[in-house]
């Protein structure tokens, strides 16, 4: 069933799980998302970034759509960092339940007035917002962006933030990185600060850059406070690793035949970080 954003987090908010958002960039990838929280019976959220809906295209968008329809599971179809009003107007124009704008680079001031002004937008039409403050860091040039410094997000700016602006969800930053982390980098969130932001702020948390951390940290960061992860790296990584894999056979050529291994592996790696989230069996809840 497609929800908005906001339906399954406020869910979440109020039961203590982490909902994830997988980046999907192809129909193959669609399915194999879909199929496997259908079968661990877990909402979730269809991220796209705007370079995914940009590879994409907007006329796929109407087959996502109906998908989530379809769909056993609550399910909502988000915009990830939307760069822009103008490309959040194009994302709800387009059937997105859910948008972020993501003003996280720029002043306080800048933030605050471009984030008011995407949520009196969506609020008008019945749609739900995320943003972001803070920065997330960066390991490659991947999609998302990110700094080689992170700005950790202050809780007392949270709240002044979340009063000023309105918005229904908030990406903080606590140590996390877009993309997959390089053997010299470790991570290391700083969960003391979670427990700040979480209790100064009382809307869901969203925790970026969740691919790749290990498992106990995510665990804590889900227990203390994290309402939905995004998960993108992680699942591409999976997907087109075993895709590699397949066309060693050079006499393979058919996708019928290259993409099921593929959507395989990424159900396996979804499957994973759907249960470490909590989201399974959550159904009872909505």
């Amino acid at each position: 069933m497609l929800v908005t954003g906001d339906a399954i987090l406020q869910v979440a908010h109020h039961h203590s799980f982490a909902v994830p958002a997988f980046n999907i960039s192809s129909y193959s990838m669609l399915n194999a998302v879909v199929e496997t929280c259908e079968e661990l019976k877990s909402p979730h959220i269809i991220a796209i970034h705007p370079d995914e809906l940009r590879h994409i295209g907007v006329d796929m968008l109407p087959a996502i759509i109906q998908k989530a329809h379809r769909s056993s599971v609550p399910t909502a179809i988000h915009l990830d960092h939307g760069a822009s009003y103008e490309q959040v107007l194009l994302a709800i124009q387009n059937g997105f339940t859910s948008v972020m704008i993501d003003k996280s680079l720029e002043t306080w001031e800048v933030n605050v007035e471009q984030t008011r002004r995407v949520v009196e937008a969506a609020h008008a039409v019945g749609l739900s917002v995320e943003a972001e403050l803070g920065t997330i860091g960066a390991t490659d040039s991947y999609g998302e962006a990110g700094t080689n410094d992170i700005v950790y997000t202050d809780p007392d700016d949270a709240l002044r933030f979340v009063e000023a602006t309105g918005v229904d969800s908030l990406a903080v930053a606590i140590g996390t990185r877009h993309g997959l982390y390089p053997d010299d980098l470790q991570p290391e969130l700083k969960l003391d600060l979670l427990d700040r932001i979480k209790a100064a702020v009382d809307i869901p948390l969203v925790l970026h850059g969740g691919s790749n951390n290990p498992d106990d940290e995510i665990r804590q960061a889900v227990q203390r406070g994290i309402n939905k992860v995004n998960i993108s790296s992680d699942i591409k990584a999976a997907y087109f690793t075993r895709m590699r894999e397949v066309l060693k056979d050079l006499g393979v050529r058919e996708p019928n035949v290259i993409e099921p291994p593929c959507e395989e592996a990424l159900r396996e790696c979804a499957a994973q970080k759907i249960e470490l989230f909590g989201s399974a069996d959550t159904l009872r809840f909505f």
